[in-house]
């Protein structure tokens, strides 16, 4: 262990790490390169020619270049993702909180409380309860 001392353990963790976090930028650069739908197709084939070529600085550039696009691209994509994901859940749910009108749930207990208050009788109750669950 005399032979590595600590210092250059941390260095070579350091090191690891930003090479690390350089390989995921790669990767989400070319991600984002194929995402773009503005971009023509010659565009798209020189930048990832730039960035296979010249690695570090066609990822530098083209974060400098298009890193606000690249973070707009990122939030429609995580906004079309999020209503998806709410369209399968009131779907699975089965609910129609989507077209505004009350689930059954809410409309027999709306019931049960207007007979709790004398508002309807045990008759109207269980008619209407009939109705809701048909």
């Amino acid at each position: 262990m005399d032979d590595y001392p600590l210092l250059n353990v941390f260095w070579t963790m350091l090191w690891f790490f930003l090479w690390i976090m350089w390989l995921f930028l790669l990767f989400k650069v070319i991600t984002d390169i194929f995402r773009d739908h503005e971009l023509s197709g010659w565009g798209k084939a020189g930048w990832l020619i730039f960035c296979i070529v010249l690695p570090y600085l066609g990822v530098l550039v083209y974060v400098i270049a298009r890193g606000k696009g690249m973070g707009l691209r990122d939030a429609k994509q995580a906004k079309e993702a999020e209503a998806r994901f709410q369209e399968y859940i009131r779907q699975t749910a089965g609910t129609q909180a989507a077209a505004g009108a009350p689930s059954a749930t809410d409309e027999l207990a709306r019931l049960a409380d207007l007979k709790e208050k004398g508002a309807i009788s045990e008759q109207e109750f269980q008619q209407a309860k009939a109705k809701i669950l048909a």
